[in-house]
């Protein structure tokens, strides 16, 4: 299966699901763990530097994933896993090797996650939970040897790939990995074929939290009468669906059961179709034909058990189909990562003279000189006729310099309208929102910059600083009334950010508009020219790749600030719905996820 995510902080309910899982794995397995900023060498092995100088010849040292061979490898911190080390899994995945990688993802949003590509390759994503029962060891070792002989029918092969089709999952893995897992469950159960309930079971372990979409006959239109196949919470769902209150309460009850049914309602689920379904002779080779009713009431059986597992409150972001899509590429991110040669995390070493400021990388230097040894002290004896006894000659193209990175500081800029548009407790608002925001930030040792613009043009209340009570003291003395100069307002931004990039730091804007410009760049008022002003200004501030956030405070959903947005190539949220949570988890997605750890 490739492994498994585990998300989960460190504690004491994550140590006991590692303690079962290790204590129902044979003793002589293999188990290694891998930290989170592992490089090449110790991950994919190297030149063991002791051995070769000792031996005069080039000794190989096996890496984690040779050590692990067999095995389990627990990755460590897995959502700050560079995508370069996820990379090495991958092919090391894909490339048939023989061990199963254990995710352990510690992110408390859902921005910090592990890398996608690693994810795709790992069967599985849980959450630890309390255990009622020892595993079955006995249980587990004889379906270790007897799984793959167990028998999947046509019929819930196809139930499986139609119901990763219906919930949007792109990738063919996952329904490889639920076959793989249907057959699991099977062998488990004692049996030579898998029957309705463990394919059930794959789709909610496998399917579910992989859904990007709800199936299309799981959101019947209220007009539509509800299919006379659909019971229990489907049925009260349908009934109740005329309703606001009631469509807020069926999207509860969903959420509610986001971690699946209980074992015996998932019986009396598949019971119906089990009926069906003739048992299995082990002397017939032939696989039997699945009637087209009985296909169908199996698509929505394995359906209905992965929608049961969708995570909680990601169905009514599927409802909304807003649930799978990505945000834009990683170009000007907040706190993007640089290579240096002076500072920063060590990034490995490369061929290279040890001058302009570059640093010697002397481990390096010397496992590249190792092999070479024998040959040269023979070479000089011949050429000198002198002996080198205990000294490691080392050559031109023998030497290494040391590769770093590091992360630029982030720079929060706040852009306020406190034009007349704005009304006095709309503005009052929006101060409560940025009071959030400045806390993180300050958290997060982010310096931040305050630009007002209202009347007759912008003005910049706070340069970039790290002082938290200069910002809330600037912010609080902020007028209201006047004109909206919003094109006067973006120009000062787009300035602003270009003095901090080069400054060496990474500029963030957090814009606070309803977007209706009424003041041009000139300073004449008219609705018309100033929008268009307002426009092509934020085409330019686009142009220079910075990371955006608007945050509509008009009082509805604003269209002009849904333009705006656009032209900036930034998120918009609206004020209302933009809580302590939601600000504070929108502005780290924008600075490109997780605490930054500045070298």
């Amino acid at each position: 299966m490739g492994g498994l995510r585990l998300r989960a902080s460190a504690g004491v309910e994550r140590d006991g699901w590692l303690q079962a899982l290790r204590a129902a794995l044979p003793e002589t397995l293999p188990w290694r763990r891998m930290p989170v900023h592992v490089d090449d060498e110790t991950l994919l092995g190297g030149l063991d530097l002791a051995a070769t100088l000792a031996t005069g010849r080039p000794v190989h040292r096996p890496g984690l994933l040779a050590q692990t061979e067999g095995g389990v490898l627990l990755a460590a911190m897995a959502e700050r896993l560079s995508p370069e080390r996820a990379s090495r899994l991958v092919a090391a995945l894909d490339g048939g090797a023989s061990l199963a990688v254990l995710a352990l993802d510690e992110g408390h949003d859902d921005d910090e996650t592990p890398p996608a590509a690693l994810l795709d390759r790992l069967a599985l994503q849980v959450r630890p939970g309390r255990s009622t029962s020892s595993p079955d060891v006995a249980a587990i070792s004889r379906a270790r040897n007897t799984w793959q002989e167990v028998v999947v029918e046509d019929g819930l092969l196809e139930a499986v790939v139609a119901a990763a089709s219906g919930l949007g999952i792109v990738s063919a893995r996952a329904a490889c990995h639920a076959l793989t897992v249907t057959r699991i469950a099977a062998a488990l159960a004692g049996r030579s074929q898998a029957l309705p309930e463990d394919a059930a079971l794959a789709a909610r372990l496998v399917l579910g939290p992989r859904a990007t979409q709800l199936p299309a006959a799981a959101a019947p239109p209220v007009d539509d009468p509800l299919p006379a196949s659909a019971e229990g919470a489907d049925a009260d769902e349908a009934d109740e669906a005329d309703d606001k209150g009631a469509d807020d309460e069926a999207l509860n009850h969903d959420e509610d059961e986001a971690l699946g049914p209980p074992p015996e309602r998932m019986a009396d689920q598949s019971a119906p179709v089990e009926a069906d379904v003739a048992p299995p002779d082990p002397t017939n080779h032939q696989q039997p034909q699945t009637p087209a009713s009985d296909q169908q009431a199996l698509d929505d059986q394995v359906a209905q058990a992965a929608l049961a597992s969708i995570p909680p409150g990601l169905l009514s972001l599927l409802q909304s189909g807003m649930a799978g899509v990505s945000r834009r590429g990683e170009a000007g991110r907040a706190g993007a990562a640089t290579r240096s040669q002076q500072r920063g995390r060590p990034l490995g070493a490369v061929r290279g003279e040890p001058r302009g400021g570059a640093r010697l990388a002397l481990v390096a230097t010397l496992r590249a000189a190792a092999p070479w040894q024998r040959a040269r002290h023979a070479a000089l004896l011949q050429n000198t006729g002198h002996k080198a006894e205990g000294r490691v000659l080392v050559a031109r193209d023998d030497l290494r310099i040391q590769r770093r990175v590091q992360r630029r500081a982030t720079t929060t800029i706040f852009a306020i309208d406190a034009s007349g548009s704005q009304a006095l407790h709309r503005l009052a608002e929006a101060k409560g929102a940025v009071e959030l925001l400045l806390a993180d930030c300050y958290a997060r040792r982010d310096r931040v910059a305050v630009i007002g613009f209202r009347g007759a043009g912008a003005q910049l209340l706070l340069a970039p600083t790290r002082s938290l009570v200069r910002a809330r003291r600037q912010l609080a003395g902020l007028p209201g009334g006047g004109g909206t100069p919003l094109a006067a307002g973006i120009d000062a931004v787009t300035a602003l950010a270009g003095s901090v990039r080069r400054g060496g730091a990474t500029p963030l804007l957090v814009l606070l508009t309803d977007g209706r410009a009424n003041i041009a760049r000139d300073g004449t008022p008219g609705r018309g020219p100033a929008t268009l002003d307002a426009l092509q200004a934020a085409r330019v501030f686009s142009a220079t790749g910075t990371a955006a956030l608007l945050i509509d405070t008009s009082p509805q959903r604003s269209p002009a600030a849904q333009t705006l947005a656009d032209a900036l190539r930034a998120r918009c949220i609206v004020l209302p719905a933009a809580d302590a949570t939601a600000l504070s988890t929108a502005v780290r997605q924008e600075r490109g996820g997780g605490p930054q750890r500045h070298a």
